[in-house]
């Protein structure tokens, strides 16, 4: 568990200084080419989740990201092998919520944003983690069988 919680807050630390250090350089809604017209760095401040949906619910966010962070602790505990690589989606989906979660209730239902691709809305390294973490289960369930698990609890028991 102490590996789950120092790897969690890497992912954490690492979301919240960038946003603290977006919000102190940068003016709200200021934009920064990175790579013209395909990659800014703008700093916004987003009352709503992925995909503009739930704004200002700060009620449904505290329920919604305990009961994830309560679920991943237990997957974790409970179901996921000691040395499974599915330590690794479980500490960036853990690290990601609760970096939104902290922004929520700092800045009132909002979080930092400012990655900005200029093809989908504007997000940050909390929903990357996120995303990138629900990517890794989604592929995990898709493509590893049962047989292969009941293959692996065999060979941990010899």
């Amino acid at each position: 568990m102490r590996r789950f919680i120092g790897w969690t807050t890497l992912v954490l630390l690492f979301d919240q200084i960038s946003k603290f250090f977006i919000q102190q350089k940068m003016k709200l809604n200021e934009s920064l080419p990175i790579i013209k017209g395909v990659f800014h760095i703008t700093y916004i401040e987003n009352p709503r989740t992925a995909f503009g949906l739930f704004k200002y619910q700060i009620i449904f966010f505290i329920i919604a990201v305990l009961v994830s962070i309560f679920l991943v602790i237990f997957i974790y505990k409970k179901i996921v092998p000691k040395d499974s690589y599915l330590f690794i989606p479980l500490v960036l989906i853990s690290g990601g919520a609760i970096g939104n979660f902290i922004d929520r209730l700092r800045m009132g239902g909002m979080v930092i944003d400012f990655l900005d691709f200029r093809i989908w809305p504007i997000f940050n390294f909390a929903d990357t983690a996120i995303v990138c973490g629900m990517l890794i289960l989604l592929i995990h369930f898709l493509f590893h069988s049962k047989e292969e698990d009941k293959e692996e609890d065999k060979e941990e028991d010899k």
